[in-house]
């Protein structure tokens, strides 16, 4: 079936309760952003539409509607890379203390700890961006291929089995792109993009359990957020109920925005700590293969993008990582 404990997964995430409770603060804050942009953009456009008929209120309220929805997605867009370095990379850093049996250092908060350990590793929210996007690159380039050679097996129906599989490992590399983040914070590296590239080697290499799982996860997560929506649906649905010229479409977006939450604030960090576990269990003892190397050196340009940034790549100096940490 799967190769990960669920309950040494939920044990980890309630160890870890304060990042889960800033991952709630945060991802239900901007939920709950989008709701209030949305509503007091659509009554700032209900007004408007006073000065005309029925229509023409009605269309100034859902652009009012619109705008505000649009101009939070701006500010999220915005604040992504900042996001990825406090809030996810810092989580993965206590789970990976914790995953290995280690106890959290006397007198420092998870959260102090996090910052410090995602500092020396990733001297700025840039840089754990940059890496965080070319892994995401390689890893779809590694998905292709495995879609490859799904397409070419003499199965019937094989199309539509791609299709299927397209599907799933498109859901999975968002499970698998912050474990090979995890692989520079546990290996305590001073070249991310260095380790990135090892550990992308290594979990090609070893892609068929990977994917497994992270089908399974899959499976899990988007089952579970499936049921958030359908219990979000009622109180998104009130929302919209009380923002003027209440439009049908909002309950939906709304109950989706809700479960999103749920979903990145506890759901993801859940699969995150099982793939975790699987990779480094699963690579334990082993060295990159050249010939996988090699082979996403061919098949992705982000993996030679990364092969030149780690070879080129210059640590901070001591008083830089001092001023960043300060």
């Amino acid at each position: 079936m799967w190769d990960f404990s669920v309950a040494r997964a939920l044990g980890l995430m309630f160890k870890t309760l304060p990042f889960v409770m800033l991952r709630v603060a945060v991802y239900f804050g901007v939920a709950v952003a989008y709701v209030l942009a949305t509503g007091t953009g659509a009554g700032i456009g209900w007004g408007v539409g006073g000065f005309g008929d029925e229509g023409f209120r009605a269309s100034t309220t859902l652009w009012g509607g619109v705008i505000g929805f649009g101009l939070t997605a701006a500010v999220m867009y915005l604040l992504r890379e900042y996001i990825l370095y406090i809030v996810k990379a810092g989580h993965i850093a206590v789970l990976i203390k914790l995953l290995d049996g280690e106890r959290m250092p006397e007198g420092r908060s998870q959260i102090t700890y996090a910052r410090e350990e995602v500092t020396k590793r990733f001297a700025q929210a840039s840089v754990l961006f940059g890496v965080d996007q070319l892994v995401k690159g390689v890893l779809r380039a590694i998905t292709g291929l495995v879609r490859g050679i799904v397409s070419i097996l003499p199965i019937p129906g094989a199309q539509q089995l791609v299709s299927v599989v397209q599907a799933f490992l498109r859901i999975a590399v968002g499970f698998i792109d912050e474990v090979i983040l995890a692989y520079a914070i546990r290996t305590k590296s001073n070249n991310a993009w260095a380790s990135a590239q090892t550990a992308l080697v290594l979990y090609a290499q070893n892609y068929k359990p990977m994917l497994k799982n992270a089908a399974w996860l899959a499976l899990i997560v988007y089952g579970l957020s499936f049921v958030v929506f359908l219990v979000m649906l009622a109180p998104a649905a009130l929302a919209v109920y009380l923002i003027p010229g209440a439009w049908s479409a909002g309950g939906v977006i709304f109950a989706l925005l809700f479960a999103w939450a749920v979903k990145a604030a506890l759901l993801e960090p859940f699969a995150i700590t099982c793939m975790m576990d699987v990779y480094f269990r699963t690579i334990e003892g082993q060295v990159p293969d050249p010939a996988w190397e090699a082979k996403l050196e061919n098949l992705s340009r982000k993996f030679r993008t990364l092969k030149e940034k780690a070879a080129t790549y210059q640590p901070p100096r001591a008083t830089d990582a001092e001023t960043a940490t300060a």
